[in-house]
């Protein structure tokens, strides 16, 4: 039973990453984005098991927005976009007990750092045709870096703050 809740569990949240990624397509890719779904990152801080569910709907929302045509990152986003909201979502793990006043902030800063990295530099190597730019990297880390902090600073925190207040929500998503 225990498996089968787990398993439930991180299909409903790969099912509503992908959903919001693209039904928002047109602000979830591109050199500006706000990927709304990336609050979905700090569900970790409930149970490991949900880097899971965020990992496959990230991945589902590249590849179904690579054959597209709204993931101008192309086929490495589906690599390398996924493997840093896999990353972070790790990383939103292990931080998940340093709070303030009762809020993981310390698990924000991963999805915001990894994918303004990772992302910044397939943005930069896009724009200027696979050569590295100091200046577009910074510019394209800078801007999705941005959109990370909406997405998790503010979305991703109200979203634990809302399932902290909720016990069967709590209890759905912890393990």
């Amino acid at each position: 039973m225990k498996n089968t809740k787990v398993i439930s569990r991180q299909a409903m949240i790969a099912a509503i990453y992908a959903v919001l990624s693209l039904v928002l397509s047109a602000i979830s890719f591109g050199p500006v984005q706000v990927r709304i779904s990336e609050g979905l990152t700090l569900l970790p801080v409930f149970a490991f098991s949900n880097v899971w569910g965020v990992t496959i709907g990230c991945f589902i929302t590249n590849l179904v927005g690579f054959f597209t045509g709204a993931n101008i990152l192309g086929a490495l986003d589906i690599f390398f976009g996924t493997l840093a909201t896999f990353v972070a979502a790790i990383l939103s793990y292990i931080f998940r007990n340093v709070r303030f006043k009762n809020l993981p902030i310390l698990s924000v800063i991963p999805p915001i750092l990894v994918n303004a990295i990772v992302i910044g530099m397939e943005l930069c190597l896009l724009i200027n045709n696979g050569e590295f730019s100091a200046v577009v990297f910074g510019a394209q880390a800078l801007s999705v870096g941005i959109g990370q902090l909406l997405s998790c600073g503010i979305i991703g925190l109200i979203i634990v703050k809302t399932v902290d207040s909720n016990k069967k929500l709590k209890d759905f998503l912890s393990e």
